[in-house]
């Protein structure tokens, strides 16, 4: 059984930066590549970061050039280094994992953690 666990949300103003950290517990196959979704108030769901199946990382538009994920090999932890956060950065955010050949910024996955909250707000 697979287990993802986020950690480094919280409240930050305008401008700030988080780190979202995700360790997985379990068997994950190769074959799954690791991503980031979000839940905003109000919003549907949408993907904000993923890698391709060559390892390339793919992010959401609204948050290219403020957002960096990455991951280490080692640990097998993933990263979501947040940057310049806008208010409508907030929403809980999940690590997940799916098919490498999935799309990365999609809302398609097979295994989800169970969220971390990040608000943006003066």
């Amino acid at each position: 059984q697979v287990h993802l666990r986020e950690s480094g949300g919280g409240s930050v103003q305008p401008g700030g930066s988080l780190r979202l950290s995700c360790a997985p517990f379990g068997k994950i196959p190769k074959a799954y590549c690791p991503g980031w979704v979000r839940d905003g108030p109000g919003k549907e769901e949408e993907g904000v970061a993923g890698f391709t199946e060559d390892g390339s990382p793919v992010y959401l538009s609204t948050v290219k050039d403020r957002f960096t994920v990455s991951k280490d090999g080692a640990s097998n932890v993933t990263y979501l280094q947040m940057n310049n956060l806008k208010p409508e950065d907030t929403a809980m955010y999940y690590c997940v994992f799916r098919p490498c050949w999935y799309s990365p910024t999609g809302t398609s996955y097979l295994w989800r953690g169970q969220g971390i909250q990040v608000i943006v707000a003066s």
